[in-house]
């Protein structure tokens, strides 16, 4: 019985420990993730008003809103390009042209998506894959 008791105690610490070292991997790794402030939901970052805008413009569309979103899709259509590419020296197109062109060309498609149906709903499966390819392209850049 005692062998049997001491057997059982070796695998509850087994466990116990690979319990503890599973959860000191994962705050490590929630520790490592970047949190950028905010001010009244928009990052404080450069890429922030344009994820912003997409994301108002993405629920918009969600929501059937289809002028709305087609408005807020020009607007950071606008946006975008007088900061990040006719802008100055912080501009992405010149601090980081090839980075700048892949988050363009993102941008692009999802912004197509909205403009092209201001009065009718777009294909949301694809404006939502549009929007998520968008949201990681901005990633890159922040």
């Amino acid at each position: 019985m005692t062998h049997a008791f001491h057997i059982c105690l070796k695998k509850i610490l087994v466990l116990v420990v690979s319990l503890f070292l599973g959860a000191t991997a994962i705050s490590a790794s929630w520790a490592q993730e970047k949190h950028v402030p905010q001010t009244a939901g928009v990052d404080n970052n450069k890429m922030g008003p344009y994820r912003a805008l997409a994301q108002l413009a993405f629920a918009a569309s969600q929501k059937g809103d289809n002028a709305s979103a087609a408005e807020l899709a020009r607007i950071l259509e606008r946006t975008w390009d007088k900061a990040e590419d006719y802008g100055g020296d912080t501009a992405l197109a010149k601090t980081n042209h090839a980075l700048f062109e892949q988050v363009d060309k993102a941008m692009d498609v999802f912004i197509t998506l909205l403009v092209e149906h201001p009065n009718s709903a777009p294909d949301a499966a694809k404006v939502r894959a549009a929007y998520n390819a968008y949201m990681e392209k901005l990633k890159l850049a922040d």
